[in-house]
């Protein structure tokens, strides 16, 4: 195949996918608001609910993260803050793991993060919302709306090797080999 007929093809691929894209929204618009408790977590300046974590905001992304000790899950960190001011202009933003307010902190520096973090360590908050399972805890992220009523989640995926969340998966896919069995590390040489 030349590599004019395969960027035709590719490109068709990326129109259905464009289009697929366009049929989730729609679906996860239409969904009927999941009502969620006003958890409990502890940060930095100590205990912090669910419903501080908005702002000024109504509408709050919570990622599920599994803490210092997962590479991946710091992987999809570092990128996540690279578009944190984006992320922030249009809803909340909070990181969510099971380490310590001090490991956290201590984490986020040596990494340069600049987004709110929180311990779940001592709530239900990650098994309740279904991020965990038998191996322990378990990445995505969550969105949340404020409403009259209270905390609603109205969306919610797991993270994993090539998501749309890490941009390093869709750029690897354009190697002729992908990631080809490529993981990520805390630090490069």
């Amino acid at each position: 195949m030349t590599y004019a007929e395969q960027r035709q093809q590719a490109n068709q691929l990326r129109q259905q996918i464009s289009e697929l894209r366009a049929q989730l929204r729609e679906l996860q618009a239409g969904v009927e608001p999941e009502p969620v408790a006003d958890y409990e977590f502890t940060d930095s300046d100590g205990p912090v609910h669910l419903s501080q974590l908005f702002g000024d905001h109504d509408t709050l992304f919570v990622v599920h993260n599994m803490g210092k000790g997962c590479v991946y899950c710091t992987l999809w960190a570092d990128g996540l803050n690279g578009v944190i001011d984006h992320l922030q202009n249009r809803a909340a933003f909070a990181l969510s793991s099971p380490d310590s307010p001090e490991t956290q902190a201590t984490f986020a520096k040596e990494r340069g993060w600049r987004f709110h973090m929180v311990s779940h360590a001592d709530s239900s908050f990650a098994e309740d919302m279904g991020y965990t399972s038998e191996h322990g805890f378990e990445p995505g992220v969550s969105v949340f709306r404020r409403t009259d009523d209270g905390i609603v989640r109205v969306a919610d995926t797991s993270f994993g090797p090539g998501d749309d969340f890490c941009v390093v998966w869709p750029l690897f896919d354009l190697i002729p080999d992908g990631p080809a069995g490529w993981q990520p590390h805390y630090r490069y040489s």
